[in-house]
């Protein structure tokens, strides 16, 4: 893949950045040749790949976590839409999920996405469409249990139009929130991605109905030009 470092000046002093420079490949589009570039030059891409996470999304949860403190040792985790797997790497210590000496509690996660994952220890992964019938019903199974936190980083295929993307990631969003509805104790945690777009009124109603406070953040790791923010909903109420 060709690309070229152009040098960019940062201060007066005369330090200077490298800038990676993409070149329209033959075949490729202009868009996706902007789109790497972007990723190359990603701050959050680049410090994933230091720390070994699985993609940038990783620092989102991190982040989110910071903040509201729902992933604790002992917690039960739910995982939907789990690829590649950054939120499970962030999880799993954080809710001691490969147990310690420290005496803290030992947390769980089960984790469930379209496609295969590559495993991960202290989680356990399963491949499973969350929409077919009798899906939440098999993850219920899995989990053996009541949850503290579902969190959900599901999103649809791109379509190319805004209103119709919007639409299809809210009826994930919605399937998710019920699905946390019937699996979480009392006092637990919802944590999912949705687009800005109007369409969630109805999500966040209800959303406030069933927690005691309800949050829409949008984390620093989330790009600034991108619609997706986090609704953090937290104190189920059972």
């Amino acid at each position: 893949m060709a690309k070229r470092p152009t040098e960019k000046k940062t201060s007066g002093r005369g330090q200077r950045d490298l800038t990676v420079k993409v070149k329209t490949a033959r075949g490729r589009k202009l868009s996706s040749t902007l789109w790497l570039q972007r990723q190359l030059n990603d701050p959050y891409v680049k410090k994933a790949q230091a720390l070994g996470y699985r993609g940038r999304a990783a620092f989102k949860i991190l982040e989110l976590d910071d903040k509201y403190r729902f992933l604790v040792p002992g917690a039960r985790v739910v995982d939907l839409g789990c690829a590649p797997g950054g939120w499970c790497q962030v999880a799993v210590p954080r809710v001691n999920a490969l147990g310690d000496k420290s005496g803290k509690k030992q947390g769980r996660i089960v984790a469930v996405d379209l496609q295969e994952v590559e495993p991960i220890a202290g989680c356990e992964i399963h491949q499973l469409d969350f929409l077919a019938e009798g899906a939440d019903d098999k993850v219920k199974e899995w989990l053996g249990g009541k949850a503290d936190v579902v969190m959900s980083d599901m999103a649809a295929a791109s379509s190319g139009h805004k209103q119709t993307d919007h639409l299809r990631i809210i009826a994930l969003c919605e399937a998710a929130a019920w699905f946390a509805f019937d699996v979480l104790e009392e006092g637990g945690t919802f944590v999912a991605k949705v687009l800005a777009g109007g369409a969630e009124g109805e999500l966040q109603a209800l959303l406030k109905q069933k927690f005691a406070k309800v949050a829409n953040v949008k984390p620093p790791a989330s790009r600034s030009d991108s619609s997706e923010k986090f609704v953090v909903a937290q104190g189920f109420r059972g």
